[in-house]
C-alpha cells in the first residue's frame, strides 16, 4: 500500500489522492487474497489441478481491479486527469493484484499441505507408538499366565505332601504377582528394584526345587541406580532354570551378574546344561524370543541379547543402553 501511493505521488498526484487509491486498491486485494487463502485452508486441489486455483486468482483479481474501479470513479468523478490515468493503469493494476493473490495462494498451499503433512505424520507416529505399546503389552502379558501356570501346578503338588511349604509358595506368589501389577505402569525400573522382584521368583522356583537350585546374584553397587525394562531378567533366569534343572537330578547354580560398561548397564545369565540333552521344550515358548523382540520395540536394534554355549554353560547376555 505504501509503495502503491508513493508510486502515484511520484507521478504528479497529491498526498491524499495517492493514499486514498492505495487503500481502496489494496484493502480489496487483502480480501481477495484471503478468500484464496481460506479457501486453500479448506481445499487442496489435487495434483494437475491447479488451473482451478489459478484461474480463481485471476477471477479475484479482476474483481478487486473493477470495484476499485467503481468506488474510485465515483469518489473523483469530477477529476478527468484521474479517470483517464485509471483506466490507462487497469492492465498494470490487473498484473499487480494477480501477482500478490496467485503469490499469496501460493504461500498458503505451501504452509496448509506442510501442516497436513505433520498432521499426518503425527497420527501415522501415534498409531506405531500405540501399536507398539499394544505389542509391549501383550508380550509382558504373555509371562503372567505361563509363570502362573507352572507355579499354581506346583502349589498343588505341595497341598497333599507338603501343606507348609505349599502355604509358603501361596504368600510368595501373591507378593510377586502384586509386585508385577504395581509395575504395570513403569516400563523401566531401577537395577535395584528388578532383583529384589527376580529375589520374589527365585524364592518361589526353591520352593519347587528344593535344595537343587542355587543361585548367585553378584552386581556392582554403581549400577543400582540404572534403569532397565521391568521384568526382563525373570524370563532369562526361568529359562536358565527350565534349561539348567529339567535334564538334571543334581544340583545347579544359577549366577546372575550386572555390571556397567560405558554407557550400557550388561546382564549376563549363566546355568549348565547337558548339550546332548538339552533341547526346547514345548509349550508358550515366550522365553528369550520375547525378550528380544521387547528390547527391539524398545530400543529398536537387534543386537542387545547374546546367547553363547561353551565347556556345558549357557550364557545369556543382555545390554540395556542408558540415557
Amino acid at each position: 500500500m505504501a509503495l502503491h501511493a508513493a508510486t502515484l505521488y511520484w507521478l504528479g498526484f497529491n498526498p491524499e489522492d495517492s493514499a486514498i487509491d492505495a487503500a481502496t486498491g489494496n484493502i480489496l486485494l487483502l480480501l481477495s487474497s484471503l478468500i484464496v487463502s481460506n479457501t486453500l485452508r479448506y481445499y487442496q486441489p489435487s495434483k494437475g489441478k491447479y488451473f482451478y486455483i489459478v484461474s480463481w486468482c485471476a477471477l479475484l483479481s479482476a474483481i478487486s481491479v473493477f470495484l476499485s474501479r467503481w468506488l474510485l470513479l465515483n469518489y473523483f468523478n469530477e477529476n478527468t486527469v484521474y479517470q483517464a490515468f485509471f483506466d490507462k493503469s487497469l492492465i498494470i493494476r490487473f498484473s499487480v493484484g494477480f501477482l500478490l493473490i496467485s503469490g499469496m495462494g501460493l504461500i498458503s498451499m505451501l504452509w496448509y499441505t506442510q501442516q497436513e503433512q505433520k498432521e499426518n505424520e503425527r497420527r501415522k507416529a501415534d498409531a506405531e507408538r500405540l501399536a507398539r505399546e499394544a505389542e509391549l503389552y501383550n508380550l509382558r502379558q504373555q509371562l503372567q499366565p505361563h509363570f502362573l501356570f507352572n507355579s499354581l501346578n506346583s502349589i498343588s503338588a505341595l497341598i497333599g505332601r507338603r501343606p507348609d511349604e505349599a502355604r509358603t509358595m501361596i504368600y510368595q506368589l501373591s507378593d510377586f504377582l502384586r509386585g508385577t501389577l504395581r509395575k504395570e505402569e513403569n516400563e523401566f525400573v531401577s537395577l535395584e528394584e528388578e532383583l529384589k522382584h527376580l529375589q520374589l521368583y527365585l524364592d518361589i522356583e526353591r520352593v519347587r526345587f528344593g535344595h537343587r537350585l542355587n543361585t548367585e546374584i553378584n552386581k556392582e553397587e554403581s549400577c543400582d541406580k540404572l534403569s532397565l525394562p521391568a521384568m526382563i531378567l525373570q524370563p532369562i533366569v526361568e529359562n536358565a532354570i527350565k534349561f539348567g534343572l529339567y535334564d538334571t537330578t543334581g544340583h545347579v547354580t544359577i549366577t546372575v551378574s550386572a555390571v556397567c560398561v560405558q554407557n550400557y548397564l550388561v546382564l549376563t545369565v549363566k546355568n549348565p546344561y547337558d548339550a546332548d540333552t538339552a533341547r526346547p521344550k514345548s509349550g508358550t515358548g515366550f522365553g528369550l524370543t520375547g525378550i528380544k523382540r521387547r528390547l527391539y520395540l524398545l530400543f529398536a536394534r537387534t543386537d542387545l541379547i547374546e546367547t553363547t554355549g561353551e565347556n556345558d554353560i549357557f550364557t545369556t547376555t543382555v545390554k540395556i543402553p542408558q540415557a
